[in-house]
């Protein structure tokens, strides 16, 4: 599902202004990422939680030129859905 999608979907189930909606996700989606650059993660009750993962420092290659270099130790963000939204997602989708 895509941005345009969602927005479609809220201004359905509310009747609001799709303008209105669209500022609205595009609020919570900047207000989400400011957040988590500052360090900060984002809980939602019933929903998940934003966080950010710390990954330690290993050794990459480069494999055109066949060199090792380090690749320091960053945090990446991640999703951790709440066990509600993840028992109805199991329950809903089925394995093909």
């Amino acid at each position: 599902m895509k941005k345009a999608e969602i927005v479609a979907e809220i201004v359905k189930a509310t009747g609001l202004d799709k303008v209105v909606v669209e500022a609205t996700v595009e609020a919570i989606m900047a207000t989400i990422k400011e957040s988590m650059a500052k360090g900060e993660n984002i809980y939602l009750r019933e929903f998940g939680t934003f966080l950010l993962k710390k990954r330690a420092e290993k050794t990459g290659r480069n494999i055109t030129k066949g060199t090792s270099m380090k690749i320091p130790a960053h945090f990446i963000p991640a999703f951790k859905p709440a066990k509600e939204f993840a028992a109805v997602v199991k329950s809903k989708v089925k394995v093909k």
